[in-house]
């Protein structure tokens, strides 16, 4: 899972279901204390797998890139709010997420702003220590703290003091808006960590800090699950936590088996020996075909990320690559909805807009998205009249009979690639579908100087609508900036500045409604369809679901059970 992805305020990205399956409405307040349920004269257990063995149960901690090692976090350590599958943030060990609404959120005249916390009565990390306001403020100070190899974080530059009020309750004061603010003191940033267990070690040895024992087989968490035995190469054991502030979990034991190889994984799927895959995995091929030849399951799948066509703004070539109508036409040349039924099964819809239409704000911007419907006669009639004309070949030339033809590179996707490059070709463009070499993967002056066209997969959450500014277009001398086309628009810009100072959420669903319509009008870059995370589901679990681009399918652990 990215390190930033969402704004909880607005939800991000949704969740499909498949074979039934309805996501739970999210959670804004719940009581203090669940009432536990009551014990099982047999013991529940289930068996689950991810797709590596993490060096480290905290992303970031050796752990970054390893799928699944966020899901395990999940099950083993909680935040003051975690997010639910629908995006939207829950509490989790606090009473309530700061918002504008319930006073928790204060927003001064100045910019200024103030975000408070309350912890539940009763908080307990594992080994039975109470969980306090000092924990949150220590896990604060380590996070920020730039002596220590882990990563930074934007909020950073944002804050101005963690303070602990009381026992219970923490304070952020903030030097500017800032509108992940409820975001703190989740997985998504600032996650706590235990004073009592760390305090010592970090002042001691900032250097080994992030290599001690506790990030692994000694870990300590406020999770659902407290970690039980750790078999290197093989597997983990997690057991239901009797104080988990949302109440007991209703499984009592999970088995999470490392399973790096795809195969041997839907094998074990199929066989009945993995009741669930936890975070990123089996790709939608992969899960699509164990779906058809499982009867004793089923798949959930989540929205994560989209896949675009990135028009090269800086100098292409063609030139008419960057005339608007230009790309209107080939959007409209392309049959994205047979593209997603050949390749995805169709289970994932066309990506008409940056944000997918399963988001519960989607409904209140999607009157500003233009779409773009297959129609060949319209894109052909929009390139004849910028000043092209086909031959007798039936391909389309400029005035001086020279050939219309665009380059489409891609890393990941050739099949994609090639449908689309299909496409243009009926409509008179000659398409080059290029697959970039490995070796020239990692060349950053090369991979932003493509002619035409780049293919990828890219997040789509509303923080990442930040890589899409002018600022980090992909220049010289380093080429290192996120902005991919190098699209660079006052406008663009702008609206983009004002969507991340916009606190109130009325507001903000405005201005998200104007950078959508900019992004849909404009076309700085061509969705084609939204790309998914899969979960295996034994028939003989109950409630659980999908993820989320920014929650794991390990968000309700507590809620699973085995009927």
């Amino acid at each position: 899972m990215p390190a930033w992805k969402g704004l909880a305020s607005l939800g991000l990205a949704g969740t499909i279901a498949v074979a039934g399956c309805t996501a739970p409405q999210a959670i804004r307040s719940e009581p203090a204390r669940q009432a536990e349920a009551p014990r099982l004269s047999t013991a529940t257990r289930i068996t689950a797998a991810i797709m590596s063995e993490p060096a480290a149960l905290k992303t970031g901690m050796g752990g970054t890139g390893s799928p699944g090692v966020d899901a395990v976090e999940d099950l083993v350590n909680a935040g003051l709010a975690n997010f639910d599958n629908t995006g939207r943030l829950r509490p989790q060990l606090a009473e309530a997420v700061p918002s504008i609404e319930n006073g928790l959120w204060q927003l001064f005249p100045d910019g200024r702003m103030t975000t408070t916390w309350k912890i539940r009565p009763g908080a307990q990390w594992h080994d039975g220590a109470a969980f306090d306001a000092n924990d949150v403020v220590f896990s604060a100070d380590v996070w920020r703290d730039a002596e220590l190899p882990v990563r930074g974080d934007p909020a950073h530059a944002y804050i101005d003091s963690i303070e602990a009020a009381d026992g219970s309750t923490i304070v952020v004061r903030w030097k500017r808006p800032f509108v992940e603010a409820d975001t703190m003191f989740t997985s998504l940033r600032h996650l706590p960590i235990p004073r009592h267990l760390l305090l010592q070690p970090y002042e001691l040895d900032k250097a080994g800090f992030t290599q001690l024992p506790f990030w692994s087989t000694e870990f300590v968490g406020t999770g659902p699950y407290r970690l039980r035995d750790w078999q290197r190469g093989s597997h983990l054991i997690l057991e239901a936590s009797d104080s988990y502030s949302l109440g007991r979990p209703k499984v009592d034991r999970i088995e999470v088996r490392f399973i790096s190889d795809a195969k041997t994984l839907m094998t074990n799927v199929l066989a009945g020996s993995v009741d669930l895959t936890l975070g990123r995995g089996l790709s939608l091929q992969q899960g699509l075909q164990v779906r058809d030849q499982w009867s004793n399951g089923h798949i959930e799948l989540a929205f994560a990320g989209w896949t675009g066509l990135y028009p090269q703004f800086l100098n292409p070539s063609p030139q008419v690559v960057s005339d608007t109508r230009f790309r209107r036409a080939l959007l409209h040349a392309i049959d994205r909805q047979e593209i997603v039924e050949t390749l995805m099964d169709g289970v994932v819809p066309v990506a008409h807009s940056y944000l997918n239409p399963s988001e519960p704000d989607y409904r209140a911007v999607e009157a500003s998205v233009v779409r773009y419907d297959f129609d060949l006669r319209r894109a052909a009639q929009i390139i004849e009249d910028i000043g092209y004309a086909k031959g007798v070949d039936g391909m389309f030339r400029d005035a001086g009979s020279v050939p219309l033809s665009v380059e489409i590179r891609t890393t990941e996707d050739l099949a994609t690639t090639l449908s689309i490059a299909g496409y243009w070709q009926r409509v008179g463009v000659a398409a080059e579908p290029l697959e970039i070499p490995a070796a020239r993967n990692r060349d950053r002056e090369y991979r932003a100087n493509y002619p035409g066209f780049e293919l990828g997969g890219q997040p789509n959450d509303l923080w990442s609508l930040k890589h899409l500014h002018g600022s980090v277009a992909r220049l010289p001398p380093d080429y290192s900036g996120r902005n991919r086309s190098r699209y660079q628009s006052p406008e663009f810009d702008a609206l983009l500045d004002r969507f991340f100072v916009a606190i109130p959420p009325r507001e903000r669903v405005q201005i998200l409604g104007e950078i959508l319509h900019h992004m849909s009008d404009q076309l700085n870059v061509l969705g084609i369809f939204y790309n998914t995370d899969v979960t295996m589901v034994g028939n003989t679990l109950r409630n659980v679901t999908a993820g989320h681009a920014t929650a794991t399918n390990a968000w309700n652990a507590e809620q699973w059970e085995v009927p």
